[in-house]
């Protein structure tokens, strides 16, 4: 089984300020990090190749070079291999762009997966945009908001906690499918 982690680095929010011409984030000078809810996503990857046999797990991102640290932290974790898709090419790149991007990549590598964890949402732009987008071009089913996941079925299904408004909900669902993790 290959459960792959889509995950992103993103700067130090107590050092963030924004382009008041562009309204973007200033970048430059900022240190950077992996996304904490990414972070939980590589967690839950981790425990569930511990509670389970025989899981590769594969750390995945879109980014400049020195995102080349976040994927670092991941392999530091546990993380079996991971892979940096690094191109002035994608520099800018909207929630769309990166989704087909790393669908497109997804879709070359050697060995399907069989679950995509991502973090619920990265902290610099907030949108929880690129996960739906990534399972919708993939044709894969999603679950957002994963709390604690199991696999079931001879790792033919996974069982979701997620939150809700009102408390909990369990969820199956087929795999392959992809799951967005909201802490760890």
């Amino acid at each position: 089984m290959k459960i792959l982690i889509c995950v992103k680095q993103v700067p130090e929010i107590t050092d963030v300020t924004i382009n008041p011409e562009t309204g973007t984030l200033m970048r430059e000078g900022v240190d950077s990090i992996l996304n904490p809810f990414c972070e939980y996503a590589v967690e839950m990857g981790l425990d569930l190749k511990r509670r389970y046999s025989d899981i590769e797990t594969v750390a995945i991102s879109m980014g400049p070079p020195q995102a080349r640290t976040a994927l670092m932290r991941c392999l530091e974790m546990g993380i079996d291999r991971a892979i940096l898709l690094a191109d002035m090419k994608f520099a800018g790149s909207d929630t769309w762009a990166t989704a087909l991007t790393l669908a497109e990549t997804i879709k070359t590598l050697e060995g399907d997966f069989d679950l995509m964890l991502v973090g619920k949402q990265a902290i610099d732009g907030d949108t929880a945009q690129v996960g739906p987008e990534l399972s919708e071009i993939l044709g894969i089913p999603q679950i957002m908001y994963a709390v604690g996941v199991e696999l079931i079925g001879n790792k033919k299904k996974v069982r979701v906690k997620r939150e809700i408004e009102t408390g909990n909900e369990i969820v199956e669902v087929k795999l392959p499918g992809l799951i967005s993790i909201s802490k760890g």
